[in-house]
């Protein structure tokens, strides 16, 4: 199925007419009455530009969607405080750890055309790679690798990345990575490990893990501006440029390559309209290419999360956990589906509550901690509705 851009974006629709229709097409869908959610976002997306305004923030996009449609969608600022030409729906942002998010629907996809299982061992698929020390680690599954259970030390070898060295100059060291605890039992963050779930792709299907999820996801989803890589980045008109604040405001940072050698870790960049696609692709907008069951799988929670996340701060969060490339929070009482991320010079976050059927998705091309408030600020608005 290929979705057609040109009637996606012949929805787009004012944020403060979206009550009205809300009533209109989903009370008869929500399992909980449609005034349990209050769908007037005006206020939040006002409370945000003003934010974004008073930061400084050189460029950002916004979307709010649904399943059926985008509801609002807005950018404002530059792709480049040097050239000063504007950001536009189509502005490429690197996406950095929301790329986990596709890195995910890979895997399930695997296993959903009976490629691989998720049991299947990571040994097994690879008898000559040693994968962290102790016996232990040879139990380590596909399903441990995407949602960060293998019982490996957290973020391992991530500070090589920092410092510029390649997946493939740090993949010979895996066997020295330390094991914390069994697979399945804790719940450790990784970037270069995530990474086989590239090298599990190229090994089941003879493909790339680009042209994969070219074939898999961009194309089908009409996600025309999606690339991923730093050579696409490079060649795309489109691109913007990385920020970081120096003493005398923003300024353009440099790319780190490194992190896009763990592709399906951080290597993705999309534009606003892209991202509103994938969103509403995990809303359940086309079950030709998605279905419930797959996305059931995706968002169903593996293993809880410890404390020390930025999204642990929220004061509505009660519970959270990762799932298959996502997280799945508890948050006032609603299951929200969550990512972010951040690579040098970006900033990227995106949620959405199933049961509401609504979702958000921002792009920074800057380094701002303003990033961790939007998606607690979007919830409050959607869920402090009076039942």
């Amino acid at each position: 199925m290929l979705v057609s851009r040109t009637k996606t974006v012949c929805r787009l629709i004012p944020v403060f007419a979206l009550l009205l229709s809300w009533n209109i097409a989903y009370s008869d869908d929500l399992s909980i009455g449609i005034n349990h959610y209050n769908y007037d976002l005006s206020e939040f997306v006002t409370w945000m530009e003003q934010a974004t305004r008073e930061k400084k923030i050189p460029g950002v996009a916004l979307a709010i969607v649904s399943r059926e449609g985008i509801m609002h969608m807005q950018t404002w600022g530059v792709k480049s405080v040097e050239t000063r030409a504007p950001v536009n729906t189509d502005s490429v942002f690197r996406i950095a750890s929301m790329s986990k998010t596709f890195a995910g629907t890979a895997a399930t996809l695997l296993v959903d055309q009976n490629y691989q299982s998720w049991d299947t061992k990571l040994v097994d698929l690879f008898p000559a790679m040693n994968l962290g020390t102790g016996n232990a680690s040879k139990g380590i599954t596909l399903k441990h690798i995407v949602s960060h259970s293998t019982g490996l030390m957290p973020h391992s070898y991530s500070n090589l990345l920092d410092d510029g060295i390649s997946y493939d100059r740090i993949k010979p060291n895996f066997s020295k990575i330390p094991t914390v605890c069994q697979p399945g039992e804790c719940y450790g963050y990784q970037n270069v490990v995530f990474s086989l779930i590239a090298d599990v792709v190229e090994e089941s299907t003879g493909d790339s893990y680009e042209k994969y999820i070219y074939e898999q996801i961009f194309k089908p989803l009409g996600m025309i501006t999606a690339s991923m890589g730093m050579d696409a980045y490079l060649q795309s008109d489109e691109a913007t440029k990385p920020h970081s604040r120096g003493r005398g405001g923003w300024r353009i940072a440099s790319n780190n390559p490194a992190y896009y050698s763990v592709a399906p870790a951080s290597g993705i960049n999309a534009s606003i309209f892209d991202m509103s696609m994938w969103l509403r692709a995990n809303l359940g907008a086309f079950p030709e290419l998605m279905p419930e069951g797959f996305l059931s799988q995706l968002h169903e929670p593996i293993i809880s999360t410890p404390r020390g996340n930025y999204f642990n701060r929220w004061s509505g969060l009660e519970k959270a956990y990762y799932a298959t490339g996502w997280r799945a929070l508890d948050y006032k009482g609603e299951r929200v589906i969550h990512h972010g991320g951040g690579v040098r010079g970006y900033r990227s976050e995106m949620a959405f509550v199933p049961n509401a059927n609504i979702g958000v998705v921002l792009l920074f091309n800057a380094e701002s901690n303003l990033a961790n408030d939007i998606v607690p600020a979007f919830l409050d608005n959607l869920i402090n509705a009076t039942p």
